[in-house]
C-alpha cells in the first residue's frame, strides 16, 4: 500500500512538473476541455499532454469556463454540449459574442448524432463537432488542424477588401454592409475569405472542406451548403454564385446589380 501511494504522490508531482513547463513554454498552445465525463476528460488530457505542446486546462462547469475562457482567451475550446449547469450551444454562443472569444476556435463534443443538431451547432458558431465516440488520433488531427489555420491567419498580411457597400476587415475580424455590422461566425468568415481571394474564380466544395474543415471530400459536404446559405442570408444572394457540380464563386461587383 505504501508502495502505491509513494507511487501516487510521485506521479502527482511529476504532472505537476510537466504543467509549470507548459505555464511557460512559450509555444504551448492552451486549451480548454468543457467536459463533464471525468473519464472522456482524462483521455482527452492525457493524449492532448502527449503531444508536449498543449497546455490544457479542464472544467467541469461551463459557467466557470466562461468565466476562465474569457478572462484568459484559450488558443482553443473542447466543448461538451451535455454540461450539467449550462447548454454547450448557449455557451458556445456566449463565447460568439465576446470580442475576446469570437475568434478562437470551438470544437464541439457530443453523443447527439442528429443532422439538425449538428448544423445548429455550425449555425452558432462552432468550428467543428465531433460525435461520441470517436477516436484520439481524430480528435488531435483536428485539434493541430484548426491550430495550424489559425496560425497561417495571424501571419498573413492584413487586408481590407472592399466592394460595393460591402466591407471585410480582415485583420479586425469584422464585415460591414454600408453603416450595419454584420455578425458572421469564424467559420462564416474564414469561408468568406476564402472565396473572395479567390474571387470570380470556382472554389469546389472538395477545396472548401480541405482548407476550412481538413475533412475527406465524401464526408459532411452538406457542412458547406449550410455556411453558404447563412452567408446569402447576411450579405444577399448575389455575391456567391452557385456553380452546379462544382462548387461557389464569389462575384465581385455582383451586389451593385441590387435593387
Amino acid at each position: 500500500m505504501e508502495k502505491r501511494e509513494g507511487k501516487t504522490v510521485a506521479t502527482r508531482t511529476k504532472e505537476a512538473a510537466a504543467s509549470t513547463r507548459e505555464t511557460h513554454t512559450g509555444t504551448m498552445k492552451r486549451i480548454a476541455l468543457i467536459e463533464d465525463d471525468a473519464d472522456i476528460a482524462y483521455t482527452i488530457r492525457l493524449n492532448l499532454r502527449k503531444e508536449k505542446k498543449y497546455q490544457v486546462e479542464h472544467y467541469i462547469s461551463g459557467i466557470a469556463a466562461l468565466a476562465a475562457v474569457q478572462e484568459k482567451p484559450f488558443d482553443l475550446v473542447i466543448l461538451d454540449l451535455n454540461l450539467p449547469d449550462i447548454d454547450g450551444l448557449a455557451l458556445c454562443r456566449e463565447l460568439r459574442r465576446a470580442d475576446e472569444t469570437r475568434k478562437v476556435p470551438i470544437i464541439m463534443l457530443t453523443a447527439r448524432v442528429e443532422e439538425r443538431d449538428k448544423l445548429l451547432g455550425f449555425e452558432i458558431g462552432a468550428d467543428d463537432y465531433i460525435t461520441k465516440p470517436f477516436s484520439m488520433r481524430e480528435l488531435l488531427a483536428r485539434v493541430h488542424a484548426h491550430l495550424r489555420r489559425v496560425a497561417a491567419f495571424e501571419t498573413s498580411e492584413e487586408e481590407v477588401f472592399r466592394d460595393g457597400d460591402l466591407v471585410i476587415d480582415r485583420a479586425r475580424f469584422e464585415a460591414a454592409l454600408g453603416t450595419k455590422r454584420v455578425h458572421l461566425t469564424k467559420k462564416e468568415f474564414d469561408l468568406l475569405w476564402l472565396l473572395i481571394r479567390n474571387r470570380n474564380r470556382v472554389v469546389t466544395r472538395d477545396a472548401i472542406l480541405a482548407r476550412l474543415w481538413d475533412y475527406d471530400a465524401e464526408v459532411e459536404t452538406r457542412t458547406v451548403d449550410v455556411h453558404i446559405r447563412a452567408l446569402r442570408r447576411k450579405l444577399g444572394d448575389q455575391r456567391i454564385e452557385t456553380v452546379v457540380g462544382l462548387g461557389y464563386r464569389y462575384r465581385e461587383g455582383a451586389g451593385l446589380q441590387r435593387a
